[in-house]
């Protein structure tokens, strides 16, 4: 049974089923929120930083959100594979007290970046001219960005509301910022400085403010504090970039070249707010050049419990239950690695679908 399932837009299935999964087509990696749902692309995550792109020599955008952006950094430190082993190692083995605090989840999550990003990751990121960074966190407006909780519930509520009527009402409560290794403007521009389907700001990625954008990036309101302060950024709260990006929505047909997407998933869930807003999807014509790679149903079928791990995992099983079950998550994702490794050498054996068959 196969470990793997790739869905692809009409241009993007086209030109890999021409020229098979070439890295050379790929400009953008994208990563998506999620939390420990990661866990079952550790191993291909690994093979794609190790060996598929390792000998790139043009560059590659990334584009990550939350543990998306975590994972994306990695690949942009001058040793991705012992930044990612030591990422996964960090949070898969996380702990905590019976009631943890919010304090008490930040400061574990900034220890776990940090030995992450190693004493010089943050540098070698923001120099890295090969890997050209993309986080997204989410800088909060009004009421959201207030020092008092009440407020910033009242906020985020309003904006939940707010976004089942439309998705363009979440500017009203936040502003995308996007921290870069890439220029706002000139040859070397993004080419996310374009964005208006939200309020969007493009802010340089420094070594200064790299593990504060890391962290805002993945900070979900009222689990984790949230980042103020950040160096080169718009003054205010920064909090969870999955809030306007879950799974991302965003005209990549408009990028040259393909789009490379190992998700957890075959679904595509705009943002945090639309989980349940199943008729909120993506426009076909965004995706028409991007590459989906997701674990099969079989596969994920055969993981502890039936299923990818996720936050609830703390409330469902003992804490020795989960760290078991997430370490055996990790072992069996190199499955997905080994499969698509074999796919780049037989190019013959490629099954692609369509975008628009994959479940929604």
């Amino acid at each position: 049974m196969s470990a793997l399932e790739i869905y692809a837009g009409p241009r993007a299935k086209s030109q890999i089923e021409e020229n098979g999964l070439d890295p050379a087509q790929f400009s953008l990696l994208v990563g998506a929120s999620g939390g420990p749902k990661w866990f079952v692309l550790y191993g291909l995550d690994r093979f794609l930083f190790g060996e598929y792109f390792a000998s790139r020599d043009k560059p590659l955008m990334t584009l990550g959100s939350s543990v998306g952006a975590w994972r994306l950094c990695c690949l942009g430190t001058a040793t991705p594979l012992r930044a990612i082993d030591e990422l996964a190692a960090r949070y898969s083995r996380e702990t905590y007290s019976a009631q943890p605090t919010v304090e008490e989840i930040t400061e574990k999550m900034r220890s776990m970046l940090a030995a992450a990003l190693g004493s010089s990751g943050a540098g070698e990121i923001a120099a890295n001219q090969l890997i050209q960074t993309h986080i997204v966190a989410d800088r909060c407006k009004g009421l959201a960005g207030s020092e008092s909780a009440n407020l910033q519930k009242l906020s985020l509520a309003g904006s939940a509301i707010a976004n089942v009527f439309s998705r363009r009402s979440l500017s009203w409560f936040f502003q995308r910022t996007i921290f870069t290794t890439m220029r706002a403007s000139g040859r070397d521009q993004s080419p996310f400085c374009s964005l208006n389907d939200l309020d969007t700001v493009i802010v340089p990625l420094t070594e200064d403010n790299v593990s504060d954008a890391m962290l805002a990036s993945g900070s979900i309101p009222f689990l984790l504090e949230g980042v103020r302060g950040v160096k080169g950024a718009p003054k205010g709260l920064y909090w969870d970039g999955g809030i306007t990006d879950y799974h991302f929505d965003l005209p990549f047909h408009l990028i040259e070249g393909l789009v490379l997407y190992p998700h957890f998933s075959p679904t595509i869930t705009p943002g945090w707010f639309d989980k349940k807003l199943f008729w909120r999807q993506p426009p076909l014509e965004h995706f028409d050049n991007v590459v989906v790679v997701t674990p099969s149903a079989e596969f994920m079928a055969r993981l502890p419990g039936g299923k990818i791990p996720d936050r609830n995992d703390f409330q469902r099983y003992s804490e020795g239950e989960r760290l078991a079950n997430w370490r055996r998550v990790l072992d069996s994702s190199h499955e997905l690695a080994l499969e698509f490794a074999e796919l780049v050498e037989n190019p013959d054996r490629l099954v692609v679908r369509d975008f628009s068959e994959r479940p929604v």
